[in-house]
């Protein structure tokens, strides 16, 4: 029987396209269906044409069909990918202008803070009935989501979709590896490491080159380097005694020392509202394909490495290899909370996907991750318990919002979110609550 994957959101071209460049890439899977879905008609067209291309270029003829509907495109699924995002560039503007004028900053605002939270409750209501529909159509579908913030909204699916075969996928612990082995001058395929804690702030717990540990070359490094001194991860590093497994950018937004003060924003070079430029960069890279694609030019047709082609392959072919996966904590990592989402080593083969037991974290990362997941479960609970005051205590826990801001003005910073973002959210959300 032909394997089906559909893709949700794949008017997002370019990721979809590197996806299936890495799909494409597999002799096993050759012949395989891919149902492209998204809401807008260009864009769906344009991620269509594009697919085409790739197959032709990789040689390989899969079934591909684009769908307006998504209930038709996810039926029969076995593997549903999720790369949407709700409200696209015109709402991320908003997060990132409406804290901008209370003086608070940003430099991604997707995965935690104000702007990870509100991202999350927008995205929400659009969870809730992918996961009714995959119940419906295609219970036994794996859904791979890359959808950020990806901690909230794999613990949301979990809680109120009661969908149980949900893994969240990240390139952050790959690359961070990556890099780091690039940086002591060893190839990475010779390295051993593992790494577990949150998405965007799991650490590097082993980091070895036969048998050796590469951790002392790092801390000599982070000591001797002067423009590594000038980096987010290294300061933490040298503080923490671990590096977190996301760039600086990010990792500066999880803790509240760094963007609230202006010496520590010129000091470690932080750009503040760097995710709107990404934001922008995307949308003219689109444009560029789009207009490749009516110019008959060629398409570039580049591998990514990303987890979710490796699980399909593994899933359909019994290979087993090791991804990093997002899933719900069941004693996975023993001091963060259960029902919590962690990132840990997973084992994908032909029987599914399993994660590992990672144990206990450190004491000093495991109480920075706790914070963070605090954060997750309340956002969770306002949109599960339809309850608008979690909103604000989401807000008034999230380590960079409550270094900015007094109370007061976060009452009022999430009350001209709700405001800004209107109908996005589900509708007990929308209460503006006051002081």
């Amino acid at each position: 029987m032909t394997t089906k994957i559909t893709f949700v959101g794949a008017g997002s071209v370019v990721f979809t396209q590197g996806l299936l460049a890495d799909l494409f890439a597999y002799p096993e899977l050759d012949g395989v269906h891919v149902a492209l879905h998204d809401i807008d008609p260009e864009r769906l067209a344009t991620a269509l044409a594009a697919a085409r291309r790739i197959a032709e270029v990789r040689g390989v003829k899969p079934v591909l069909t684009a769908h307006a509907d998504r209930r038709e495109a996810l039926t029969g699924a076995d593997f549903v990918v999720d790369i949407v995002q709700i409200g696209m560039a015109a709402a991320t503007r908003i997060d990132f202008e409406v804290p901008e004028r209370y003086g608070l900053h940003q430099t991604i605002g997707d995965t935690l803070g104000i702007g990870g939270i509100f991202r999350a409750l927008r995205t929400f209501p659009f969870l809730k009935a992918l996961g009714a529909d995959i119940a419906d159509v295609c219970p036994d579908a794996w859904l791979l989501n890359y959808t950020n913030p990806m901690a909230m909204n794999v613990q949301y699916l979990s809680e109120a979709t009661g969908l149980t075969r949900v893994v969240g996928l990240c390139h952050s612990v790959y690359w961070t590896v990556h890099g780091l082995a690039e940086l002591v001058g060893v190839p990475f395929d010779e390295v051993t490491y593992v790494a577990a804690g949150v998405n965007h702030q799991a650490w590097v717990l082993r980091f070895e080159h036969a048998g050796a540990d590469l951790y002392p070359r790092l801390r000599e490094l982070a000591e001797s380097d002067g423009q590594l001194r000038r980096r987010v991860r290294f300061d933490m590093l040298r503080r923490l005694g671990y590096y977190p497994t996301e760039t600086s950018e990010h990792s500066a937004e999880y803790v509240p020392w760094y963007l609230k003060h202006d010496t520590e924003i010129e000091r470690l070079r932080l750009p503040i509202g760097d995710y709107l430029g990404i934001v922008a960069e995307n949308e003219a890279e689109y444009e560029r394909t789009r207009k490749a694609i009516a110019a008959g030019e060629p398409l570039p047709v580049e591998g990514t490495g990303e987890y979710a082609p490796q699980i399909v392959h593994s899933l359909v072919t019994g290979t087993p290899r090791t991804v990093y996966g997002n899933v719900v904590n069941r004693g996975l990592i023993e001091n963060l909370p259960s029902g919590g989402v962690v990132e840990v080593p997973c084992l994908a083969d032909g029987t599914g996907i399993r994660p590992t037991r990672i144990g206990a974290l450190p004491p000093q990362l495991a109480a920075l991750n706790r914070t963070y997941l605090s954060v997750n479960d309340l956002v969770v609970r306002a949109a599960v318990e339809d309850d608008p005051h979690h909103i604000r205590h989401a807000a008034m826990i999230d380590p960079a919002t409550a270094a900015a801001l007094p109370v007061e003005r976060i009452f009022e910073l999430c009350d001209d979110l709700v405001r800004a973002h209107g109908d996005r959210l589900q509708p007990a959300l929308r209460a503006v609550l006051g002081r």
